[in-house]
């Protein structure tokens, strides 16, 4: 099993990713002041490669985060359906979170401080190569500056016919973030001022306004949340969206900060731990379909040879 472990020395904040699983950041423990903040919530034993690919650590989400109806979409015209043998479904007949979560990925650059690793369809998932309109290359480097974790992305398309794709994240973040917090102590905040209207987890195409049980920008307590909600509406500040999740009984906070191309978040409580999942994501659950019924879903085209950037940071901060 390849897991590699970064560090910054200066802080003495580290992180350990499975590349064999996902290229999953599957810890983060951020050093401030005294205390370690164990960050992101994952199974034990995630790194062996035997627990589900999408309930720990943080899952990379491409060509497309979260949902494809029935696992079947149109492009230009030609057909495609993902058979349920080779990619992951939800349980409702729904393909769900891409081609490059639940396998290895290629280590391309390492530091101490850093991890760079790339995943092409082509090469590292061939026989899902016939499931998407063509090849993609998916590059990302985790990499550490004092209690902050910082993923640059790059999505590029290295053939001659242009490229639909999504991206997203899937982080698992701690609730509390230390033995010295408490659940009730902590709130959860993300700038969303709509909501995508869902039938069984999808969305319709309509948006609305936030529940008030769910209405992330008001900076609700986590245990009054019951989320696997799809936002959007966000609003960046200079350019930058910024989640947090603040625990007051430890007196620290986690945010998550993104470059403003991540236009949706879900939220996400998962049932079965104490966290909460803040999802960045470039386009809408099913955007596929969606962005061809004339619903404006965020799903991004690449022309041949060309490359998107864009990052996500994870810091811990006094609260």
């Amino acid at each position: 099993m390849t897991v590699v472990s970064i560090n910054d020395p200066q802080s003495g904040s580290s992180a350990r990713i499975a590349a064999n699983a996902g290229f999953n950041c599957f810890e983060f423990l951020a050093s401030i002041g005294d205390a370690q903040v164990s960050v992101i919530d994952a199974a034990e034993g995630f790194e062996n490669g035997d627990k589900p690919p999408s309930h720990s650590g943080i899952p990379i989400l491409f060509p497309y985060p979260n949902r494809i109806r029935g696992g079947k979409y149109s492009w230009e015209g030609t057909e495609y359906d993902l058979p349920e043998s080779l990619v992951a479904y939800d349980g409702a007949g729904n393909a769900i979170h891409g081609f490059c979560l639940d396998l290895p990925w290629r280590i391309e650059e390492r530091t101490d401080g850093s991890v760079t690793g790339v995943f092409q369809i082509s090469e590292d998932a061939p026989d899902r190569l016939p499931l998407w309109p063509t090849d993609a290359l998916l590059r990302i480097k985790y990499s550490l500056n004092g209690a902050c974790l910082r993923t640059d992305i790059e999505v590029s398309n290295p053939t001659d016919t242009p490229l639909p794709w999504g991206f997203g994240t899937h982080a698992y973040f701690r609730v509390p973030l230390t033995d010295s917090g408490s659940p009730e102590n902590c709130t959860v905040y993300a700038p969303v001022t709509r909501e995508w209207d869902l039938e069984e987890c999808l969305p319709t195409g309509s948006q609305k306004d936030p529940a008030a049980d769910g209405n992330l920008i008001l900076d609700p307590g986590f245990t009054s949340l019951k989320l696997d909600n799809v936002y959007t509406g966000v609003q960046p500040a200079d350019g930058i969206v910024e989640c947090r999740l603040t625990d007051t009984g430890s007196g620290l906070k986690m945010t998550q900060r993104c470059d403003d191309s991540f236009r949706d978040i879900v939220a996400f409580t998962p049932p079965w731990t104490s966290a909460v999942c803040l999802e960045p994501y470039t386009c809408v659950t099913d955007a596929i379909n969606l962005q061809q019924q004339g619903v404006d879903a965020g799903l991004q085209v690449l022309e041949p040879g060309g490359t998107w950037t864009g990052w996500i940071e994870i810091a811990v901060e006094a609260s």
